[in-house]
């Protein structure tokens, strides 16, 4: 994942920063707790596309 990228990409719901998630290859918003996938090296930006992080789960 580009840096450059990683640095102007905002959550789309809060417009929020994003954590990048090396390991499961997700873009991780905190306030919202949604992980947007990145496949084949795009991050997909959809609201629709994310996983919901359960309350449980600490970030």
């Amino acid at each position: 994942m580009d840096k450059k990228l990683l640095d102007i990409l905002v959550c789309p719901l809060c417009k929020g920063p994003l954590l990048y998630d090396t390991t499961a290859l997700e873009l991780i918003c905190k306030v919202d707790r949604l992980a947007y996938p990145i496949r084949d090296d795009i991050p997909v930006m959809l609201i629709d596309e994310a996983r919901q992080i359960p309350a449980e789960v600490d970030l």
